[in-house]
């Protein structure tokens, strides 16, 4: 209308017939939203390895949010958004018969996730959520994961080629899901359907020790005597 209005007036126009501010008018915040829904959830992001020889791959993670589960679904120099459709493919085929209770695929605005990636996952009744621009904290379980993948393995281990890569990351995969301990899950790692046993009970016996990738991370347990 040409008028400028101040923004306590506005506030004063809204508060008056109970109109809540913008996030709390049609439901939860985000944080609210992902707590409450985290069981049904996957999130989506690339990360890049350099090699010695300067040669940068890419690799696309997806993590469950309820059970902080990590899977690397395929590494390429060249990710297109066909690549991209195919490691869509190849999380649904992981998941296998776990894929009917996720109900969300949190992703960012990358050019490489088109319509055909999404395509995947609503064929199997998954709703893709897209995150704003520039805003990672919105899809922070996919930021901290690769953020531990940086900060435990690939700034210890010099990667010299594809093939190095690829298992350096199998074999961090695999420690990651069925022998790292994840606070939020009381120390259990994303396989383990029930709580640790309790290591108080039975006679004290040897500290066993795991070495992961050349001793980058040392894996310790430890076998009781009952």
């Amino acid at each position: 209308m040409g008028h400028s209005i101040a923004p306590s007036t506005i506030w004063q126009i809204l508060h008056a017939p109970g109109v809540d501010p913008a996030p709390r008018r049609t439901g939860p915040n985000w944080r609210e939203f992902l707590t409450a829904q985290a069981e049904g959830i996957v999130a989506a992001d690339f990360f890049h390895i350099d090699t010695i020889t300067g040669k940068r791959l890419y690799a696309l993670a997806f993590r469950e949010h309820g059970t902080r589960r990590l899977h690397i679904t395929g590494m390429t120099a060249h990710p297109t958004a066909k690549s991209a459709v195919q490691q869509a493919h190849n999380l649904t085929a992981d998941l296998g018969t776990r894929v009917g209770p996720v109900r969300f695929l949190l992703r960012d605005r990358d050019s490489k996730h088109t319509e055909p990636f999404d395509a995947v996952f609503e064929a199997e009744g998954i709703h893709v959520l897209l995150s704003a621009p520039r805003a990672p904290r919105m899809n922070a379980q996919c930021e901290r994961v690769i953020s531990t993948i940086r900060r435990e393995v690939l700034h210890h281990v010099l990667v010299m080629n594809e093939a190095h890569a690829r298992r350096v990351l199998a074999e961090y995969h695999h420690h990651n899901n069925a022998h790292r301990p994840h606070r939020s899950r009381d120390q259990r790692p994303p396989e383990a359907a029930h709580q640790q046993p309790d290591r108080s009970v039975g006679t004290p016996g040897k500290l066993l020790r795991t070495r992961i990738l050349g001793e980058v991370i040392n894996q310790t347990s430890t076998w009781l005597e009952l």
